[in-house]
């Protein structure tokens, strides 16, 4: 049995060099070796978020890492949550709940931020009586060195949880030498003292070809290299938010199901399409090529964080005339969370709780429309599919959550066919979404896509083959950690880093 370990904090050269995959990896590693590890990082910007069991919103990496420990995932596990609502504007998240929306500017002054770091670590502090270690992940770059004096998330964090850093990079974007030199050369001293290894991420080749470079780096930085962990892209691991999707091909594939997501400028939660992308013979892409869409075979119309945005940039581009012409001529269409109120008839925010437009046209496929209401409903949600020939509300249990902000009310109730009821539902709402026909629904649901019926649902309107998985995303992801920890014990030198989290 080890003894009692310091908590480790995976911070890194810059934004996108695998942090959080690195922090998932060892959140794993460390319950294979009989610990009790819990995530944390104090402060997420990202547009990919989830529900924990008490109906709070934190950052998707930090539930994703919750996961890889076999934990429920808690807002103490990410206080604060900054989710883009514009180029200049975020809406803050903390713990759980809805904070207020702010500039980067007022959000980084000094003014204020003592608060949050108050807050930031009392939930450090309630995390470390009941888990151990704490695997923290920072965020962007740990070197910046602008924002040191207001900083609760990188290097004073690690101060206050007294965790030994280990720094990441990424070899794949080129510059590894400098990006780990020049980050160890802008830390004061007492900062450098506090990196105690390195792990260099997404290599590919002969790794015996870099041995000099490790030796280099080390003599460089001071800092032993603890690993090496290869490029792969063959195990599922939910990123933290969109960034990866710029790597990601656009294209048709002939004999394939072609699933076109149509890239909102602010689109959220695009995990919501990960069991398509796992599904074989279904080709996923995100796009916002006119042609693309006409290609395909079916359009999903995504989360945004900013509705009324959304919608604006599909009439200046003219999407929203090629959506309504692809559905009239038989184009299967679909739209998630703030997908559902674009595919609507109008969109209002009388309280500009989005932004500066009071209100705007949908697409006006739906016969609905939303008001956008400043009570944010965060909520899991067990229910059953109620599409097509419905099941008429019996059939398998399926499971999703709900983030939004809008409140979706029917036109035509002669019409209305929900597309979800919800189980044991305390509240109002007892079902969820409208159901246009099989080849169109909208819904509230993000993760809808996961469960299987849904998926034969929307599939087999197709005529092309494709074989669903049998395990559930859950089970899937399970199995995902289990490699992904692997990989990183057979790259990484665990006993050393052990001796580090010992000392």
């Amino acid at each position: 049995m080890r003894k009692q370990l310091h908590a480790v904090m995976f911070a890194g050269t810059g934004s996108d060099v695998g942090k959080s995959v690195v922090a998932a990896a060892f959140c794993r590693i460390f319950l294979q070796d009989g610990l009790h590890p819990a995530p944390f990082k104090a402060q997420n910007m990202a547009l990919n978020s989830f529900v924990t069991p008490d109906g709070l919103e934190i950052g998707r990496a930090q539930a994703v890492q919750a996961a890889a420990c076999k934990l429920d995932c808690s807002a103490e596990m990410n206080p604060i949550l900054l989710k883009p609502s514009s180029q200049m504007r975020s809406q803050v998240v903390f713990m759980g709940r809805p904070f207020g929306e702010s500039d980067a500017y007022s959000y980084f002054k000094r003014e204020g931020r003592e608060f949050f770091r108050q807050h930031v670590c009392a939930s450090f502090d309630r995390l470390s009586k009941l888990y151990n270690p704490i695997v923290i992940e920072g965020a962007g770059s740990i070197a910046e060195i602008n924002l040191r004096e207001n900083d609760i998330v990188n290097l004073s964090m690690a101060k206050h949880a007294n965790a030994k850093v280990i720094l990441v990079a990424d070899i794949d974007r080129g510059g590894v030498f400098a990006s780990l030199y020049g980050t160890m050369m802008l830390l004061t001293p007492q900062e450098r003292e506090m990196v105690k290894g390195i792990i260099i991420n997404k290599f590919r080749g002969d790794i015996r070809v870099f041995e000099t470079g490790i030796r280099e780096i080390e003599r460089l930085c001071q800092v032993p290299v603890l690993g090496v962990i290869p490029y792969f892209n063959d195990i599922y691991i939910e990123q933290e938010d969109s960034v990866d999707l710029e790597n990601r091909k656009s294209t048709i594939t002939n004999g394939k199901i072609n699933v076109a997501v149509v890239r909102l400028k602010y689109m959220s939660n695009y995990t919501d399409f990960d069991m398509l992308d796992l599904t074989e013979g279904v080709n996923l892409f995100f796009t916002t090529d006119k042609q693309q869409l006409r290609e395909a075979d079916i359009i999903i119309i995504p989360g945004t964080k900013n509705t009324i945005a959304d919608m604006l940039f599909l009439k200046q581009t003219g999407l929203d005339s090629a959506i309504r012409e692809l559905y009239a001529e038989g184009k299967q269409i679909y739209g998630i969370c703030g997908g559902y109120q674009i595919l609507g008839r109008r969109i209002f925010d009388p309280q500009s709780i989005e932004g500066e437009e009071r209100e705007c046209e949908g697409i006006g496929i739906l016969p609905v429309e939303t008001i956008m209401e400043s009570e944010k409903q965060t909520v899991r949600r067990e229910f059953r599919f109620v599409g097509g020939d419905a099941q008429n509300g019996e059939g398998e249990i399926c499971m999703g959550y709900e983030i939004h902000m809008g409140k979706t009310t029917v036109c035509d109730k002669g019409t209305y066919k929900p597309v979800a009821h919800f189980l044991n539902s305390s509240q109002s709402s007892q079902s969820d979404g409208y159901y246009h026909s099989q080849r169109c629904f909208g819904t509230y649901l993000h993760g809808i896509f996961d469960n299987k019926i849904v998926l034969e649902h929307i599939l087999s309107c197709v005529n092309k083959p494709y074989s669903i998985p049998n395990q559930s995303i859950a089970e899937l992801r399970e199995q995902e950690f289990d490699k992904l920890a692997k990989l990183v014990r057979e790259s990484v030198d665990l006993d050393q880093l052990y001796k580090i989290l010992e000392q």
